[in-house]
């Protein structure tokens, strides 16, 4: 495995200074499971003072000791950035992230140092100059075997953010959580340690869930069983349960469903060209399939032969406040085989639900309004392929959402169920409305206004609240098609604005 040569030159001076240079974290597990490391942290064995490996690394570039105080300095080079740490003990003394006493203490050896990882597969070290592999807690044999295994009970829930971190793993790595270890986060999750984390924290292992699992659906399988999505997230808890009409939707329930089209977006993205490396991009439309059936659980109707109508409830509650139970997902209103199950409006139904679910993990406000209006048209392509919607209707369209971004939405949608037509991969109405999209120049962005305020100035109209109401008509017209060109439009102000 290719290391940066700078790491062996620093490990040569270190030993030569009497200690010990040793590559740690989830740089050593990549190198194991074949995967090319991207953050390099070393910890540094033998030395007495902080201040004797600054000096060290200062020979190699810019050293940042904003760390210093717990043994930890950037070593700044060509643009990267590498992390040298003292090894160190941490003791739990107040709630949060930041209530921890850290001793970095480099006479420590490597099993007690490493006891304080989450993990045994990120507990592995390499020894940048004798090649020697340490591995005190068995997490080769974990990586042979596909086991995610915590190391112990007591350093484990000093931070609870390690259960999110144990949910993308799995998901991230295809590792099966060890039996006590998904004991363990079941526990912490029912006496309520997640409670302390800012919702920042776990933001950023939602987000590695969602951009780095080739199926994310596995990290929310656990969260479910886990019951962080009763507890935490009962926006997305609500769609477990919820029937769907097996014609269009043989698969199961609105969970099901939402699980095998996050998968099918994943997918999807890992396929896109250019903007498929804007991680916010990414991000936006994977949260948009998390969310996109938000509103079923508000509407879903059973509709009898004999003309009656239901709403859909759960035979229980989702959640019991005290226990916060998951319900299985057989555990609904099953109707007659005749009944037809529908969920009219959901889409604009989900639009609230979605708001409240994104801000429970970040305040990002415009990217959490960028990803409503995906939510909101979600069925939009299929309906205007079946009805075979005309210029106007598309035009308008764009003006709500960004038909590339919504076709892909769609396409995830049509993806997560086990139709025939689903199977072979193929979304013929989401190719046909980017085709005409692309054909008004309205595939990525709205329709230009031909007609702007200036422009009725210069017809000699002063200014005025007006303005509005007569830029907004001639823009209608505009997306009906009624002009060919601007002079058309500017000859149509002339005639009845003037």
């Amino acid at each position: 495995m290719h290391l940066p040569p700078l790491l062996e030159d620093a490990a040569k001076m270190i030993d030569v200074a009497g200690a010990k240079a040793v590559l740690v974290g989830g740089a050593v597990r990549d190198m194991v499971m074949g995967k090319e490391p991207k953050d390099f942290d070393i910890e540094v064995y033998g030395l007495k003072e902080v201040s004797q490996l600054e000096t060290l690394l200062s020979r190699f570039g810019k050293v940042s000791a904003v760390g210093k105080s717990f043994g930890v300095l950037k070593l700044h080079i060509g643009g990267e950035v590498y992390d040298f740490a003292f090894p160190r003990t941490e003791k739990k003394t107040a709630k949060g992230h930041q209530g921890f006493e850290v001793v970095p203490d480099g006479g420590l050896d490597f099993a007690t140092a490493a006891k304080r990882r989450d993990f045994t597969v990120n507990a592995i070290g390499y020894d940048l100059l004798t090649k020697e592999i340490f591995d005190p807690y068995g997490g080769l044999n974990d990586i042979q075997f596909g086991i995610l295994r915590h190391i112990d009970d007591a350093t484990f829930v000093e931070d609870p953010l390690r259960v999110y971190r144990a949910v993308q793993f799995a998901a991230r790595f295809g590792f099966e959580v060890a039996e006590e270890t998904a004991v363990l986060c079941k526990k912490m999750v029912t006496e309520g340690m997640l409670e302390e984390l800012p919702k920042e924290r776990v933001y950023e292992e939602w987000k590695k869930l969602l951009l780095k699992a080739p199926k994310p659906s596995v990290g929310f399988e656990l969260m479910r069983e886990w019951g962080i999505t009763a507890r935490y997230f009962p926006e997305l808890h609500a769609l477990s349960g919820v029937p769907q009409d097996p014609k269009w939707h043989p698969e199961g329930d609105v969970w099901v469903h939402t699980m095998m089209s996050v998968n099918a977006m994943a997918g999807e993205l890992k396929r896109e060209k250019g903007k498929g490396e804007d991680e916010k991009w990414r991000l936006k439309l994977l949260f948009a399939e998390l969310c996109h059936d938000f509103g079923k659980p508000l509407t879903t109707t059973i509709e009898y032969e004999d003309g009656r109508v239901e709403k859909w409830q759960p035979i229980n509650k989702s959640v019991s406040s005290e226990t916060h139970t998951t319900i299985p997902h057989s555990s609904f209103l099953i109707p007659h085989s005749n009944a037809r199950i529908r969920a009219l409006g959901h889409e604009k139904a989900g639009i609230e639900p979605t708001r409240t679910f994104l801000y429970h993990l970040t305040n990002e406000h415009d990217f959490i309004e960028s990803i409503l209006p995906l939510v909101e048209h979600h069925l939009k392509p299929s309906q205007f392929y079946r009805q075979g919607a005309k210029a106007g209707a598309i035009r308008r369209l764009a003006t709500k959402v960004n038909i590339e971004e919504l076709v892909l939405v769609a396409k995830a949608d049509f993806l997560g169920r086990t139709t025939p037509e689903a199977k072979r991969g193929e979304y013929p109405a989401g190719e046909w409305l980017l085709e005409k999209a692309q054909q008004l120049s309205v595939r990525s962005r709205p329709l230009k206004p031909m007609v702007q305020g200036r422009d009725l100035i210069a017809l000699g109209l002063e200014p005025s609240p007006n303005f509005k109401r007569i830029l907004d008509a001639l823009y209608a017209k505009q997306m009906d098609g009624d002009f060919e060109d601007k002079e058309a439009a500017l000859a149509y102000v002339r005639e009845h604005c003037l």
